[in-house]
């Protein structure tokens, strides 16, 4: 049963490290596409508002996605190969 607690805490720990890179990642590759798309002149008015605001919008969406892509699915598939190797 420790062996299983003890592996659960090594994975969490990687996959924490993993959550942060993935997500400083995406959030300056698109942070540098709002600046492109500024610099470019499509948008009207203040760029550092229009920044922050698409920021604000991309990091309430990215945020779900990430927890659900990087803790919960590799968490339940060790919970499942440890049931199945386990008890089938």
């Amino acid at each position: 049963m420790f062996a299983i607690l003890r592996a659960w805490a090594i994975a969490f720990i990687l996959l924490s490290v993993i959550y942060w890179m993935l997500r400083v990642y995406f959030r300056s590759t698109h942070r540098e596409k709002l600046e492109k798309r500024f610099d470019a002149g499509d948008v009207p008015g203040d760029r550092d508002a229009y920044i922050k605001a698409g920021m604000a919008d991309y990091g309430r969406s990215l945020r779900l996605r990430l927890v659900w892509l990087v803790y919960v699915l590799p968490l339940l598939a060790i919970a499942a190969i440890i049931y199945s190797v386990n008890y089938d």
